[in-house]
């Protein structure tokens, strides 16, 4: 069972994802909260799979609760950003506090339902087209320090990886880029996810934009 915290200041949108998310067997809602610190004491009290959490929020909000929470390295739960723009600087300020991906509030039914298990899995929610271009925008804006020592420990085949993985490549997608089997694929992309300490496919984008590994330009907008 998927345990999940919604957290968001209207009451009306934690009931009804609560209605639709509470309406699959495999997923439930163990807490609500209406602000950041609420979000923080109910993670930890509930220690929930996944956290859907809004970015605007009184007392402490969304970007501030996800620092937090992603901090503490006796939390194994993952974080999905909601929000009312998909273009949001905030958002990408999670992506790079380690939220695994971010959902606009008007989503369809099964696309939020689709994202918990993506999430609850270990995946990252990227949808490419909004995702790249987000993640491309506010990079673009970062003064990038130096690329960091571990993308040196990188093969050229995990390079090739990595630039696909920017992409928004999945690893089926990357196999076939590659000539490749998934299951290959898929050890590349886990082999540099721990050279580069990175939690998921997120945060490995974030890092091959600001390092400069990939350039905004390989994206489609």
């Amino acid at each position: 069972m998927i345990r999940v915290l919604l957290v968001d200041d209207q009451r009306l949108v934690r009931a009804g994802f609560r209605s639709i998310l509470d309406g699959e067997d495999d997923i439930t809602v163990v807490a609500e909260a209406a602000d950041g610190r609420e979000a923080l004491q109910a993670a930890h009290e509930h220690r929930p799979d996944v956290v859907l959490m809004d970015i605007r929020m009184p007392v402490l909000d969304g970007l501030a609760a996800t620092r937090h929470l992603l901090e503490d390295p006796g939390v194994s739960t993952k974080v999905v950003i909601l929000t009312t723009f998909d273009l949001d600087e905030d958002v990408y300020g999670a992506l790079r506090a380690g939220a695994s991906g971010f959902l606009v509030k008007d989503t369809e039914p099964e696309e939020l339902i689709h994202a918990v298990r993506v999430v609850s899995r270990g995946d990252a929610l990227l949808a490419p087209s909004i995702t790249r271009r987000l993640i491309s925008e506010f990079a673009a804006r970062v003064t990038r320090p130096a690329p960091p020592p571990a993308l040196d420990r990188l093969t050229d085949r995990e390079r090739e990886v990595l630039t696909l993985v920017a992409a928004g490549l999945s690893n089926d997608e990357i196999a076939r880029e590659l000539t490749l089997s998934p299951a290959t694929a898929k050890t590349h992309v886990s082999r540099i996810m721990t050279k580069t300490g990175t939690r998921d496919r997120a945060q490995l984008v974030v890092l091959a934009y600001e390092s400069g590994a990939v350039t905004p330009r390989w994206l489609t907008p």
